[in-house]
């Protein structure tokens, strides 16, 4: 009887936690539900371990642009010029390595600074002179493509010789030994991960408990540990069966891990939230809003120029057509990962799944031949149905 009791107990706490948290959930459903149906279609080669790296390369540049436009897009603002940012700042950089010999590490330094001003530049038309950031960053994004063309107009596709530069986004980090077929500083790596999860989830848990929050019973919260710690390890192992971590993914993850903490941890990321929750209110509670929002626009144009060299270094090279539809990819893998179209929702951590949801479709469908034009048509649908099931759940 008692046992049945508590069967009865935990299926209806799995079916509350579902319901309140169904907007989460659905997004990783609908990852694995495209993981696995990409994996059937073309006979395990999506979820071979090469591929599985290609598509963490190819995620990157989108991943780090969709994390600053994250913060555009709480705060109720939006970045249309992010693509030919990134499309520019890659041709700069280009520029600075081939004409001008310049080192590869000090070429990227001028770089990200060239997308701090950017942002500098875009943010003081929205904040002091009161241009909206739709007019703002459209016309920014016809001035950084007429500047991308013009960089490029007399050499055209520039050709990148730096190793080091071209190794962000095609290598991987380098292991202890060069022994087996095992890359096995990546699973250490993989090893150390799981111990951080599951120490940062005890302790986030035992916090909630101290201050009489709701928690997960016992049962369910290891259930939890175990899937991640799983699912986290399988990863790893499928990467160390190739050539390791890619460079891509540590970069994106330093990135992740300076912004979740900055939005969740410090004062400047609850001003945040509470600027997209209600400006007013927050202006009246003592928050300058005007450099909350000037810190956004140079942080999406800072992650753009991060993204447009992590895109030139896949490439190899610098080309006039960078930089085209990166901004539909990074709105679009923000609404997926649950930030509200009115803004004041959001988290890092669910864009990036939202990155991969939509870099996962663009993978698959290319292992399988479908046509470009088909493509868009589909990460269009699944674009809209994922903000209509965002919008519909809110209002419930």
């Amino acid at each position: 009887m008692n046992e049945n009791k508590q069967k009865v107990g935990l299926g209806q706490e799995v079916a509350s936690l579902v319901k309140t948290n169904i907007r989460d959930y659905m997004m990783y459903i609908a990852l694995v539900v495209i993981m696995v149906f990409f994996a059937i279609k073309t006979n395990g080669g999506f979820l071979q371990a090469r591929n599985i790296a290609n598509l963490i390369n190819q995620a990157g540049y989108v991943a780090v642009m969709s994390i600053g436009m994250t913060l555009i897009l709480i705060l109720s603002h939006i970045d249309l010029s992010v693509g030919y940012v990134a499309g520019f700042s890659g041709s700069v950089a280009a520029i600075l390595m081939t004409k001008y010999h310049m080192n590869e590490w000090l070429a990227i330094l001028i770089v990200l600074g060239l997308g701090l001003l950017i942002g500098l530049y875009q943010g003081i038309l929205v904040t002091n002179v009161g241009v909206p950031a739709f007019v703002t960053t459209l016309a920014g994004m016809f001035i950084f493509r007429g500047l991308l063309n013009l960089s490029l107009q007399k050499t055209g596709t520039i050709i990148i010789p730096n190793k080091g530069f071209n190794e962000l986004s095609n290598g991987f980090i380098p292991d202890i030994t060069t022994k087996g077929d095992l890359h096995y500083l990546t699973l250490i790596i993989g090893g150390l991960l799981v111990l951080a999860m599951i120490y940062t989830e005890i302790k986030t848990r035992k916090n909630k408990v101290k201050y009489d929050f709701e928690v997960p019973s016992m049962p369910i919260f290891i259930f939890k540990l175990i899937a991640l710690s799983v699912i986290i390890m399988v990863v790893i192992w499928t990467l160390a069966s190739y050539q390791g971590i890619p460079w891509t993914a540590v970069i994106v993850s330093v990135v992740l891990i300076i912004y979740n903490y900055m939005l969740n941890k410090t004062r400047l990321g609850r001003a945040i939230y509470g600027i997209g929750g209600n400006a007013q209110a927050a202006e009246l509670s003592g928050i300058n809003v005007k450099r909350v929002t000037l810190f956004a626009f140079c942080s999406v144009s800072l992650m753009a120029a991060l993204g447009g060299i992590l895109y030139t270094s896949r490439l190899q090279s610098a080309t006039p057509t960078a930089g085209a539809g990166f901004e539909l990819d990074a709105v679009a893998s923000c609404y997926i990962g649950g930030v509200a179209v009115s803004g004041g929702v959001g988290r890092v951590t669910n864009t990036i799944i939202g990155t991969l949801v939509i870099m996962s479709l663009t993978n698959g469908m290319n292992l399988m031949g479908i046509d470009i034009a088909y493509q868009y048509i589909v990460k269009g649908l699944i674009f809209v149905i994922a903000v209509a099931f965002d919008v519909r759940n809110r209002k419930k």
